[in-house]
Protein backbone atom coordinates (compact mmCIF):
# COMPACT_ATOMS: atom_id res chain seq x y z
CA UNK A 1 0.00 0.00 0.00
CA UNK A 2 1.61 3.62 -0.90
CA UNK A 3 2.77 6.08 1.63
CA UNK A 4 0.53 9.10 1.59
CA UNK A 5 1.50 12.09 2.68
CA UNK A 6 -1.20 13.56 5.65
CA UNK A 7 -2.89 17.12 5.14
CA UNK A 8 -3.53 17.43 8.47
CA UNK A 9 -1.75 16.37 11.84
CA UNK A 10 -3.62 17.26 14.87
CA UNK A 11 -3.35 16.69 18.55
CA UNK A 12 -7.09 17.18 18.77
CA UNK A 13 -9.86 14.54 17.70
CA UNK A 14 -11.32 15.12 14.41
CA UNK A 15 -14.84 14.90 13.03
CA UNK A 16 -15.11 13.61 9.46
CA UNK A 17 -18.17 14.57 8.07
CA UNK A 18 -19.85 13.18 4.84
CA UNK A 19 -22.48 13.68 2.37
CA UNK A 20 -24.66 11.06 4.03
CA UNK A 21 -27.46 11.61 6.26
CA UNK A 22 -26.44 14.75 8.74
CA UNK A 23 -28.04 15.02 11.80
CA UNK A 24 -26.93 18.58 13.17
CA UNK A 25 -27.48 17.89 16.66
CA UNK A 26 -25.61 14.82 16.71
CA UNK A 27 -22.54 16.97 14.41
CA UNK A 28 -22.72 19.73 17.23
CA UNK A 29 -22.25 16.80 20.34
CA UNK A 30 -19.48 15.04 18.41
CA UNK A 31 -16.98 18.40 17.44
CA UNK A 32 -17.47 18.74 21.25
CA UNK A 33 -14.98 16.04 21.72
CA UNK A 34 -13.77 16.34 18.02
CA UNK A 35 -13.18 20.08 17.46
CA UNK A 36 -10.72 19.57 14.01
CA UNK A 37 -13.56 19.88 11.21
CA UNK A 38 -12.75 17.96 7.74
CA UNK A 39 -15.50 17.47 5.57
CA UNK A 40 -15.67 15.31 2.61
CA UNK A 41 -15.94 17.00 -0.74
CA UNK A 42 -19.54 18.30 -0.84
CA UNK A 43 -20.19 17.66 2.88
CA UNK A 44 -18.38 20.99 3.66
CA UNK A 45 -22.05 22.94 2.00
CA UNK A 46 -23.85 20.77 4.66
CA UNK A 47 -21.22 21.88 7.31
CA UNK A 48 -21.97 25.72 6.56
CA UNK A 49 -25.07 25.28 6.30
CA UNK A 50 -24.91 24.57 9.99
CA UNK A 51 -22.25 27.44 10.61
CA UNK A 52 -19.56 24.93 10.86
CA UNK A 53 -16.45 26.24 8.49
CA UNK A 54 -14.27 22.81 7.86
CA UNK A 55 -10.70 23.05 8.32
CA UNK A 56 -9.87 20.75 5.70
CA UNK A 57 -12.02 19.97 2.90
CA UNK A 58 -10.31 16.77 0.97
CA UNK A 59 -12.01 15.09 -2.18
CA UNK A 60 -11.58 15.26 -5.75
CA UNK A 61 -14.16 18.12 -5.92
CA UNK A 62 -16.68 16.94 -8.07
CA UNK A 63 -19.01 18.13 -5.97
CA UNK A 64 -17.94 21.29 -4.43
CA UNK A 65 -19.89 24.22 -5.67
CA UNK A 66 -17.86 27.83 -6.40
CA UNK A 67 -20.17 28.82 -3.59
CA UNK A 68 -18.64 26.25 -1.13
CA UNK A 69 -15.02 27.29 -2.41
CA UNK A 70 -15.81 30.83 -1.81
CA UNK A 71 -16.51 30.52 1.80
CA UNK A 72 -13.59 28.32 2.74
CA UNK A 73 -9.69 29.84 2.68
CA UNK A 74 -7.98 28.25 -0.20
CA UNK A 75 -5.19 26.64 1.96
CA UNK A 76 -8.04 24.34 3.57
CA UNK A 77 -8.85 22.83 0.43
CA UNK A 78 -6.84 19.52 -0.25
CA UNK A 79 -7.80 18.91 -4.15
CA UNK A 80 -6.90 14.91 -4.50
CA UNK A 81 -8.33 14.10 -8.22
CA UNK A 82 -7.35 10.72 -8.71
CA UNK A 83 -10.85 8.12 -8.96
CA UNK A 84 -9.25 5.29 -7.35
CA UNK A 85 -10.50 6.25 -3.96
CA UNK A 86 -13.20 7.75 -2.40
CA UNK A 87 -13.72 10.69 -0.79
CA UNK A 88 -13.81 9.12 2.64
CA UNK A 89 -10.63 7.02 1.86
CA UNK A 90 -9.07 10.44 1.02
CA UNK A 91 -9.80 11.91 4.24
CA UNK A 92 -8.91 8.41 6.15
CA UNK A 93 -5.69 8.24 4.95
CA UNK A 94 -4.71 12.23 5.00
CA UNK A 95 -5.67 13.08 8.52
CA UNK A 96 -3.28 12.04 11.81
CA UNK A 97 -4.88 12.43 14.47
CA UNK A 98 -5.33 10.60 17.94
CA UNK A 99 -9.36 9.81 17.09
CA UNK A 100 -11.48 10.35 14.33
CA UNK A 101 -15.36 10.62 14.40
CA UNK A 102 -17.27 9.99 11.15
CA UNK A 103 -20.91 11.86 10.96
CA UNK A 104 -22.81 11.85 7.83
CA UNK A 105 -21.60 8.21 6.60
CA UNK A 106 -24.74 5.92 6.74
CA UNK A 107 -28.44 6.59 6.34
CA UNK A 108 -27.88 7.83 2.64
CA UNK A 109 -26.89 5.43 -0.57
CA UNK A 110 -26.16 1.76 0.54
CA UNK A 111 -23.30 1.22 -2.37
CA UNK A 112 -21.35 4.39 -0.18
CA UNK A 113 -21.72 3.55 3.28
CA UNK A 114 -20.50 -0.17 2.33
CA UNK A 115 -17.35 1.54 1.00
CA UNK A 116 -17.13 2.95 4.01
CA UNK A 117 -16.74 -0.46 6.00
CA UNK A 118 -14.66 -1.12 2.97
CA UNK A 119 -12.62 1.04 3.78
CA UNK A 120 -12.08 0.62 7.34
CA UNK A 121 -11.31 -3.08 6.86
CA UNK A 122 -8.21 -1.47 4.39
CA UNK A 123 -6.69 0.56 7.20
CA UNK A 124 -7.52 -1.03 10.46
CA UNK A 125 -4.92 0.70 12.08
CA UNK A 126 -6.44 4.32 11.86
CA UNK A 127 -8.46 4.91 14.98
CA UNK A 128 -11.84 6.07 13.22
CA UNK A 129 -15.59 5.62 14.96
CA UNK A 130 -18.58 5.77 12.31
CA UNK A 131 -21.83 7.74 14.29
CA UNK A 132 -24.96 6.33 13.59
CA UNK A 133 -28.53 7.41 13.88
CA UNK A 134 -28.45 4.27 16.47
CA UNK A 135 -25.46 2.87 16.41
CA UNK A 136 -21.60 3.18 16.38
CA UNK A 137 -19.06 1.16 14.91
CA UNK A 138 -15.26 1.01 14.23
CA UNK A 139 -12.90 -1.93 13.44
CA UNK A 140 -11.33 -3.90 16.23
CA UNK A 141 -7.83 -3.60 17.26
CA UNK A 142 -6.06 -6.78 18.76
CA UNK A 143 -6.58 -6.47 22.39
CA UNK A 144 -9.38 -4.23 23.90
CA UNK A 145 -11.64 -4.06 27.12
CA UNK A 146 -14.98 -2.29 26.20
CA UNK A 147 -16.74 -0.41 29.65
CA UNK A 148 -20.46 -1.95 29.05
CA UNK A 149 -23.39 -2.65 30.91
CA UNK A 150 -25.06 -6.40 31.52
CA UNK A 151 -27.50 -6.90 28.83
CA UNK A 152 -25.74 -4.13 26.56
CA UNK A 153 -26.28 -5.44 22.98
CA UNK A 154 -22.36 -6.01 21.61
CA UNK A 155 -22.61 -6.99 17.77
CA UNK A 156 -19.36 -8.28 15.72
CA UNK A 157 -19.37 -8.68 12.30
CA UNK A 158 -16.64 -10.00 10.70
CA UNK A 159 -15.37 -7.84 7.10
CA UNK A 160 -12.33 -10.92 6.55
CA UNK A 161 -11.91 -14.38 7.93
CA UNK A 162 -11.08 -14.03 11.93
CA UNK A 163 -11.36 -15.55 14.91
CA UNK A 164 -10.65 -14.40 18.64
CA UNK A 165 -11.22 -15.01 21.98
CA UNK A 166 -13.81 -12.54 24.69
CA UNK A 167 -14.52 -12.80 28.07
CA UNK A 168 -17.98 -10.97 29.65
CA UNK A 169 -20.50 -11.67 26.50
CA UNK A 170 -23.38 -14.08 26.83
CA UNK A 171 -22.14 -15.98 24.01
CA UNK A 172 -18.62 -16.63 24.06
CA UNK A 173 -16.37 -16.22 20.77
CA UNK A 174 -13.52 -18.53 21.31
CA UNK A 175 -13.45 -21.43 18.61
CA UNK A 176 -15.70 -20.03 16.38
CA UNK A 177 -14.44 -19.34 12.76
CA UNK A 178 -15.67 -15.58 11.69
CA UNK A 179 -16.63 -14.42 7.86
CA UNK A 180 -18.86 -12.45 6.25
CA UNK A 181 -20.06 -15.12 4.03
CA UNK A 182 -20.00 -17.55 6.70
CA UNK A 183 -20.34 -17.01 10.82
CA UNK A 184 -21.21 -13.74 12.22
CA UNK A 185 -21.79 -12.18 15.56
CA UNK A 186 -24.26 -9.77 15.72
CA UNK A 187 -26.76 -9.31 18.60
CA UNK A 188 -24.33 -10.58 20.81
CA UNK A 189 -24.43 -9.19 24.64
CA UNK A 190 -22.81 -8.16 27.73
CA UNK A 191 -23.22 -9.84 30.56
CA UNK A 192 -20.57 -8.11 33.17
CA UNK A 193 -19.31 -4.21 33.11
CA UNK A 194 -16.35 -5.12 30.94
CA UNK A 195 -16.45 -7.42 27.59
CA UNK A 196 -12.43 -8.47 26.69
CA UNK A 197 -12.08 -9.02 23.15
CA UNK A 198 -8.89 -10.60 21.50
CA UNK A 199 -8.47 -10.93 17.86
CA UNK A 200 -6.09 -13.07 15.33
CA UNK A 201 -5.65 -10.60 12.43
CA UNK A 202 -7.73 -7.41 11.09
CA UNK A 203 -11.00 -7.59 10.02
CA UNK A 204 -13.35 -7.85 12.88
CA UNK A 205 -16.00 -4.57 13.55
CA UNK A 206 -17.46 -3.66 16.57
CA UNK A 207 -20.93 -2.32 16.35
CA UNK A 208 -22.48 -0.55 19.90
CA UNK A 209 -25.39 1.58 20.41
CA UNK A 210 -24.46 5.35 20.04
CA UNK A 211 -24.69 6.29 23.46
CA UNK A 212 -21.71 4.37 24.34
CA UNK A 213 -19.44 6.53 22.99
CA UNK A 214 -18.27 8.23 25.84
CA UNK A 215 -15.15 9.68 26.97
CA UNK A 216 -14.41 6.21 28.46
CA UNK A 217 -14.75 4.23 25.54
CA UNK A 218 -12.58 6.89 23.39
CA UNK A 219 -9.89 6.28 25.81
CA UNK A 220 -10.00 2.64 25.93
CA UNK A 221 -9.72 2.84 22.03
CA UNK A 222 -6.78 5.46 21.92
CA UNK A 223 -4.90 3.23 24.07
CA UNK A 224 -5.32 -0.10 22.53
CA UNK A 225 -2.43 -1.65 20.64
CA UNK A 226 -2.36 -1.19 16.98
CA UNK A 227 -1.88 -4.22 14.29
CA UNK A 228 1.74 -4.95 13.38
CA UNK A 229 2.47 -3.13 9.63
Amino acid sequence: MKNIEPVLITEKNVTLLGGGTICGTLLKETLVHAPCLVAADGAAGQALALSHRPDRVIGDFDSLTDEMRAEIPEESLIHVPEQDSTDFEKCLTRVEAPMMFGVGFTGGRIDHELAVYATLTCFPNRRCVILGAEDLCFMAPPELVLPTEPGQRVSLFPMARVAGRSEGLRWPIAGLDFAPDRRIGTSNEAVATEVRLEFDRPGMMVILPRERCDAELVARLIAAPKWPL
